[in-house]
């Protein structure tokens, strides 16, 4: 690597030496992986670079930290997928905004899935616990991510979900009455007035 190369390609070009390393030492899930100094020195990286090329892959699933034990992969040869939306997302600044209209497409894939799958009880304990409890974003689509019940795509949406997050784009806050007025939708059952409530609550236009 050149010092004319991009610190945005410098970090690009650690994850790929970061996954060729893993795979050519025979690291399997639970396997520890070097410390942020010898992978510096091992891949004639600055740290900083390699501070953040681990959280990316952190971020992405593929490793865990665990205080005062080390790095660790996590099933990683079994992630096809998370491999592909990392190297999709990591390499282009459009990616920012498709990350975020990709989040809000699979949360309104949930909703109707929602409306499919759950039975009326089910929907009637997601509101009112809507309006005993507090809670943030995530949490309360993590619920109906979960009601799917479509394990990848509560997996997708997990990542992009965390990568939208690390994104710190102090962006439009909910109320909590917003949250309350979808469960509600949800409740009666109507797709149109679920929509509605979804775009008011992402501040969308129609």
């Amino acid at each position: 690597m050149t010092q004319q190369e991009s610190p945005r390609k410098l970090y690009l070009e650690i994850v790929k030496q970061l996954r060729t390393m893993i795979e050519k030492d025979g690291l399997k899930a639970g396997d520890k992986i070097p410390s942020e100094r010898e992978l510096s020195e091992r891949l004639n990286a600055g740290r900083s670079s390699v501070r953040e090329a681990l959280r990316a892959l952190e971020l992405l699933g593929l490793i865990e930290t665990r205080r005062g034990e080390g790095t660790f992969i996590r099933d990683f040869r079994g992630n096809q997928l998370v491999q592909l939306l990392s190297t999709f997302i990591l390499q282009d600044e459009k990616a920012k905004k498709d990350v975020i209209e990709t989040k809000y497409l699979i949360e309104i894939d949930c909703l109707q899935t929602v409306l499919d799958k759950s039975d009326k009880g089910q929907i009637g304990r997601l509101k009112q616990w809507a309006i005993e409890h507090t809670y943030e974003d995530g949490e309360f689509f993590s619920r109906i991510a979960e009601f799917a019940d479509n394990h990848l795509i509560f997996r997708i949406w997990e990542i992009l979900k965390d990568y939208y997050h690390s994104l710190d784009l102090h962006d439009y806050q909910p109320t909590k009455q917003q949250y309350i007025d979808l469960a509600e939708a949800l409740e009666k059952g109507d797709f149109e007035l679920v929509l509605a409530s979804y775009r008011k609550l992402r501040n969308l236009s129609a």
